[in-house]
């Protein structure tokens, strides 16, 4: 179940961001402690960004920040990967943005990477590592809904 995020839900929010900086982003500088991460994402995200979670048997399990033109974060815990809430809640996103969005990961987060090409997303610029804190280089991507629906149909035409 996708819903709009609660305020008692920010300690499994951030035990998700958490727990992915611990596991699946061992590539990045650890440069915040815990408490400092559980801060950023339960009290300043929210200050410019919709929070959205994925929830199952009442326990949250993912979650995305929606900005207004971006997706700022999207996270599944580690122990719940590849069971389908990704794909909802960028889907959510993608219901809460028609008019597109972009968002930015790291090239050496090669799951992600595949995640988003997979759903429709493009990368559409690269960094070098100078525009983030981590100092590691990243890629923004975007969707567009126009682009997807042109390639949809000129895959449908047989060209």
């Amino acid at each position: 179940m996708i819903r709009r995020a609660k305020p008692h839900d920010a300690e499994q929010v951030a035990e998700t961001f958490n727990a992915s900086f611990e596991t699946l982003l061992s590539f990045l500088p650890d440069l915040h402690t815990k408490e400092d991460r559980t801060g950023f994402i339960t009290e300043i995200v929210p200050r410019d960004h919709e929070i959205w979670v994925a929830e199952e048997d009442g326990r949250v399990v993912g979650f995305a920040a929606v900005g207004a033109e971006t997706l700022g974060h999207i996270y599944v815990h580690p122990g719940y990967q590849g069971r389908g809430f990704g794909t909802a809640l960028l889907h959510k996103t993608m219901e809460l943005r028609p008019d597109g969005f972009t968002l930015w990961t790291f090239p050496a987060n090669e799951a992600a990477c595949h995640f988003y090409e997979r759903h429709g997303l493009s990368p559409i610029e690269y960094g070098d590592g100078s525009g983030n804190d981590e100092g590691v280089p990243d890629v923004r991507y975007a969707w567009r809904p126009t682009q997807s629906s042109a390639v949809a149909s000129r895959g449908s035409s047989g060209q």
